[in-house]
């Protein structure tokens, strides 16, 4: 670490898809941050992540530090809810109404296999809770649930 912070921004990008064009490069340049550095290191972690997704577009949040001499340090967590959902039902986007028009099913095995791939930052470790929160989510995507 490097002292004293400057700025902490939490961005969500395609799992090793960043690119320097807008918004992501302005918004790092307004920071002080090396645009290039921070390409090549989000990319180099997140690679595996859109290889084990098939290079689908899976949102991976993330957290960047912003030190005064201009460092950074990045931590990186699971993909995005809502991302997870459309990649395991095969979809690109959700419903525009979700009250009115559902647009898939999703079964008990499918949340637990999402709520495994949240569980490392997820606000609880029951596996029954993280389910019900992803359940939540799926719901108000349009999605249904099974069992």
């Amino acid at each position: 670490m490097a002292g004293k912070i400057t700025n902490i921004l939490n961005l969500e990008i395609p799992a090793g898809k960043a690119q320097p064009s807008p918004p992501l490069g302005p918004m790092l340049g307004a920071n002080g941050v090396n645009i290039g550095q921070f390409i090549k290191e989000f990319n180099e972690k997140t690679m595996d992540l859109m290889k084990q997704f098939g290079g689908a577009d899976v949102k991976v949040k993330c957290q960047l530090t912003i030190y005064a001499d201009r460092s950074f340090d990045l931590k990186i967590w699971s993909p995005v809810t809502s991302n997870l959902i459309l990649w395991k039902l095969g979809l690109k986007a959700w419903s525009g109404e979700p009250n009115k028009n559902k647009i898939w099913k999703l079964t008990r095995a499918q949340l637990e296999e999402i709520a495994n791939l949240k569980k490392w930052d997820m606000n609880s470790e029951n596996m029954e809770s993280m389910i019900k929160s992803i359940a939540g989510t799926a719901k108000n995507m349009g999605v249904e649930i099974e069992g």
